[in-house]
């Protein structure tokens, strides 16, 4: 079945995770803790459901309370910063173009039609970044004008084209935008009110803050972070982004060639287990994991050095979340 939450269907969804029943805190079941010991990348996996902690496992790699590189799952987060940028009126909407928001002069083609939800969707039409491109990408001069400077291969708007530099096109129109480093508006917008630790990463030539990769942080805070997505976009009794851009985030709008799942702003969206669900995933097998129907927050760490490619060592997290869900569901 396609992912599909209409208005009414999200915030019932949300709602449903509002007044989900608490769950307390269980050992790893025989089944999946042997499920985990197969899984030799594996670091660390984190599940709450209904705000409560049900498994916290460290298998290899830095300690549970040292914070793991996250890699693209950065993006996810992102994704969140410019909802609540949009909340707080610091930018007009995933419509408002970016060049003029950089502060740029037109290109005269189509990125003068570039807009911020092209950047949220990977649907900027630039040439990727990524993958093979990547070195080349962080040795040029200017991170932002190498991403921009990219040939057009699609028009804004068009296809699925997986590239880190148009997150960086849009951390930069962020920051732009409010006037703070996406550092600092990690910990104020993010950090301060879940109660969590961001560290700072990596930046470019010109001390902006990598956008949409290499953020780090503890596998429990990023778990936290699902909670509160689940949570309508609250924690603690503060609203941290609004409810309205979640469901937007959550609205299909591209489609991975690779894993097949469809894609919003920031999250893939898909389904474990026969449950709809919505993920942000990361180089090596980095994840985080929401499933609205049953307030389930995953947050999975694995080895950043390491490929974790679709038809391997993802799919084998696939298949890790899929008995997770199983076994919250089976509760």
């Amino acid at each position: 079945m396609p992912f599909r939450f209409t208005r009414r269907a999200t915030l019932a969804g949300l709602s449903a995770t509002l007044a989900a029943p608490r769950v307390v805190a269980q050992t790893v079941p025989v089944s999946l803790s042997a499920h985990l010991q197969s899984l030799d990348q594996l670091h660390s996996l984190v599940v709450r459901v209904s705000g409560e902690s049900y498994l916290s496992e460290h298998l290899r790699g830095p300690g549970p309370d040292r914070i793991a590189n996250i890699k693209s799952v950065s993006k996810t987060i992102h994704a969140l910063l410019a909802g609540i940028a949009m909340d707080r009126g610091l930018v007009e909407g995933p419509d408002q173009l970016v060049l003029p928001l950089l502060g740029r002069a037109p290109a005269g083609d189509a990125r003068d039609d570039l807009t911020i939800g092209h950047l949220l969707s990977m649907q900027a039409g630039l040439a990727s970044t990524s993958g093979g491109n990547y070195g080349a990408w962080i040795s040029s001069a200017d991170w932002v004008d190498y991403a921009l400077a990219q040939d057009l291969i699609s028009t804004p708007g068009g296809r699925f084209i997986y590239s880190t530099g148009s997150w960086h096109i849009l951390g930069a129109a962020l920051s732009e935008a409010s006037g703070m480093s996406l550092l600092q508006m990690a910990r104020e917008w993010l950090g301060r009110p879940l109660g969590i630790e961001i560290a700072p990463w990596v930046r470019d030539p010109q001390g902006r803050y990598l956008g949409g990769n290499e953020m780090a942080m503890r596998p429990g805070d990023l778990a936290r972070i699902g909670e509160m997505v689940l949570n309508g976009g609250a924690f603690d009794g503060q609203q941290v982004v609004s409810a309205e851009w979640i469901e937007t985030s959550w609205m299909p709008r591209a489609r991975s060639p690779w894993s097949g799942d469809q894609y919003g702003y920031g999250w893939f969206l898909t389904e474990f287990a026969g449950e709809r669900a919505a993920y942000g995933r990361g180089y090596g097998g980095q994840m985080l994991v929401v499933v609205p129907g049953h307030a389930l927050s995953i947050a999975i760490t694995s080895d950043p050095t390491l490929p974790a490619r679709s038809g391997g060592y993802f799919s084998q997290l696939r298949g890790l979340v899929d008995h997770v869900v199983r076994e919250v569901v089976a509760g």
